[in-house]
């Protein structure tokens, strides 16, 4: 069974920063690429980041580029998403996840496991 547990989330002024981590258990994930989603109330699950097994390819949505930085850490079974220049409107839940990479450096990541997520809220 693969459990992914989402730390580092919490309440920060507009302009702060954050890091997520994101630990797995129950599966090595050298293999797998992985993504960061984020779900705002009353809007869709939506894609910000994804990183290939390796960690040399990355995507990340438009909204967040230039601000958020996705990386893992395969030694530890981890992976990051550091939050700078956060927006009011990053303000939601992120959501870990491990899966498919259909279209790499592309948004067509299919997830296969999630995490819990954890709750990111920013003041403006």
């Amino acid at each position: 069974q693969v459990q992914l547990v989402e730390s580092g989330g919490g309440l920060v002024q507009a302009g702060g920063s954050l890091r997520l981590s994101c630990a797995a258990s129950g599966r090595t994930l050298s293999n797998d690429a992985m993504a960061w989603f984020r779900q705002a109330p009353g809007k869709e699950r939506e894609i910000v980041a994804a990183i290939s097994q390796s960690g040399g390819a990355t995507y990340y949505a438009d909204s967040v580029k230039g601000r958020f930085i996705v990386s893992r850490d395969n030694t530890k079974n981890t992976m990051y998403l550091q939050l700078n220049s956060l927006k009011h409107e990053d303000t939601a839940v992120y959501y870990c996840t491990v899966g498919a990479w259909l279209v790499v450096t592309t948004k067509a990541f299919h997830p296969l496991f999630w995490g819990q997520g954890t709750q990111v809220t920013v003041s403006s």
